[in-house]
């Protein structure tokens, strides 16, 4: 709910309790001063005709009520001895309660509302009926309230119309009110919107108004679009800088590294050479061949050229990563999946390993294409081919697939040394290595960042489930092409 919709609910509200108070009060207000007037006109009534009553003792008339001005008083009196005289203006006798006149017989008055049909009330005052000092009956006097109730059932409904009408016009005009006086704030919804929409934190809130809560507040997010502009254009900057520099590092690194791996083959094929013409054979101790003046050690010469190759893995992952993060756009177009992974699983039996390695079920690769790139998907596939191969010192590695919700997965199992399930969020950061288990494996800790770098281009997806000493398995999911679904 909105704060214009709260406002305006809240003061219509506090609008409706006040009318109706007032409502109620003006209601009562009325209803008493009215009966009270009756009540009070009776008993006059009944005063005048106590003073022009005519007879001898029991003996008595009422005067002609013309004379009192009251048309719609009503006059009826009982003798002691339950003789009934009305006056003029009655067709019948009107009703009384027997209560009533013991009441009255003893020296007091009552009032009474008596019903006298469907439609129609009766205030009813009873009165001693005095002649000549002595009690001769009792005198009844009555009008309808008719005229009162209808006065005030017409007041109760205008009371609820006006009521009504003025909480609409009051509820329009606050809803009117409360967005003229709410407009700024939406002014800066729409302006922090448009910011985080188009991640342009130059741009800033106009604000035109007086320097109240709300113009405070614009001055503040300005102010701190401002520092956040500077702290996002330094660490920008930053972050190029370190970009440029991987980039470049690794770029130079390479040609080095390529230099010094070559060289060291071709000293390696040379020594090998003249060792053999000079009688002399390399065992596994790294015996010394002796040419001249200059002592060489083929194990030396295996250590450099191991290194110089790590070397070469790490600089070439080092600029995929920096690729990434400059955010290279790689090439796509359709590829044939059956193809491709046969041709990884081909070339996957030459790499090192100790596992057996196995192709498991790939039919549901005939005839699927995914929008991708050959090359990428293939250094993927391979990536987590090796790190199988790797931590599965006996046992099996296979490579399958499976297709579900219009996505076609690939699945790399192994049944090597496993992990901890707490470790998985992490391993896909750069330079992570597991437990020391894992560390005793050589490894830049780059692969893995380098998989989920391709996964996340392709628009896929991977689950990773491992128990210790059990094995772990992974399994990309890749969308098929001309569609964008994920696995259920």
């Amino acid at each position: 709910m909105s704060i214009r919709l709260r406002l305006t609910l809240w003061y219509s509200s506090i609008l409706a309790v006040t009318l109706l108070v007032f409502g109620i009060a003006l209601y009562t207000f009325f209803s008493y001063k009215m009966n009270t007037d009756l009540r009070n006109e009776l008993v006059i009534q009944a005063q005048e005709v106590n003073k022009g009553i005519r007879g001898y003792g029991v003996f008595f008339t009422l005067p002609d009520l013309r004379e009192f001005k009251s048309a719609g008083i009503y006059l009826q009196s009982i003798s002691i001895q339950g003789q009934i005289k009305r006056s003029t203006n009655l067709r019948s006798n009107l009703p009384y309660s027997e209560a009533a006149i013991a009441l009255v017989l003893k020296g007091e008055d009552a009032f009474e509302t008596i019903k006298v049909n469907q439609e129609s009330n009766l205030l009813m005052y009873y009165s001693p009926l005095v002649l000549e000092g002595s009690l001769v009956g009792v005198l009844q006097v009555a009008t309808t309230l008719d005229d009162m109730e209808q006065f005030l059932h017409n007041l109760w409904l205008v009371l609820i119309v006006i009521g009504l009408l003025t909480i609409f016009l009051a509820a329009s005009a606050g809803w009117f009110l409360s967005r003229k006086a709410l407009q700024p704030i939406e002014n800066v919804i729409e302006a922090a919107g448009a910011v985080e929409k188009s991640a342009d934190l130059s741009k800033r809130i106009d604000y035109d108004g007086p320097l109240d809560e709300i113009g405070r507040l614009t001055d503040t997010i300005n102010g701190m679009l401002s520092r956040i502009e500077a702290m996002y254009t330094e660490l920008d900057e930053a972050y190029r800088a370190q970009r440029r520099f991987v980039s470049d590092a690794s770029h130079e690194l390479r040609t080095p590294l390529t230099t010094i791996r070559g060289n060291v083959d071709l000293l390696e094929k040379v020594w090998k050479s003249t060792a053999l013409q000079s009688g002399y054979e390399n065992d596994s101790g790294g015996r010394l061949i002796q040419e001249g003046n200059v002592e060489l050690s083929l194990e030396a010469m295996h250590d450099i050229a191991s290194e110089a190759e790590r070397m070469s893995r790490l600089v070439n992952d080092l600029l995929s990563l920096a690729r990434a993060d400059a955010g290279f756009a790689m090439n796509k177009e359709p590829v044939e999946m059956k193809p491709l992974v046969e041709e990884v699983l081909r070339r996957a039996q030459f790499l090192p390993r100790n596992a057996e390695w196995a192709a498991g079920d790939l039919g549901v690769l005939e005839g699927v294409q995914i929008n991708g790139n050959k090359d990428y998907l293939q250094q993927l596939l391979f990536i987590l081919i090796e790190n199988a191969f790797k931590y599965t010192e006996q046992g099996h590695v296979t490579l399958d697939a499976l297709q579900a919700g219009g996505q076609i997965g690939l699945r790399v199992s192994d049944t090597g040394i496993g992990m901890d399930k707490d470790e998985i969020p992490y391993i896909f950061e750069r330079f992570y290595r597991a437990d020391p288990s894992r560390g005793k494996k050589a490894g830049t800790g780059l692969g893995l960042s380098i998989a989920k770098w391709i996964i996340d281009a392709h628009g896929g997806s991977i689950e990773v489930k491992t128990r210790k000493d059990e094995g772990t398995t992974f399994t990309v999911w890749l969308p098929i092409l001309g569609s964008l679904s994920y696995p259920g």
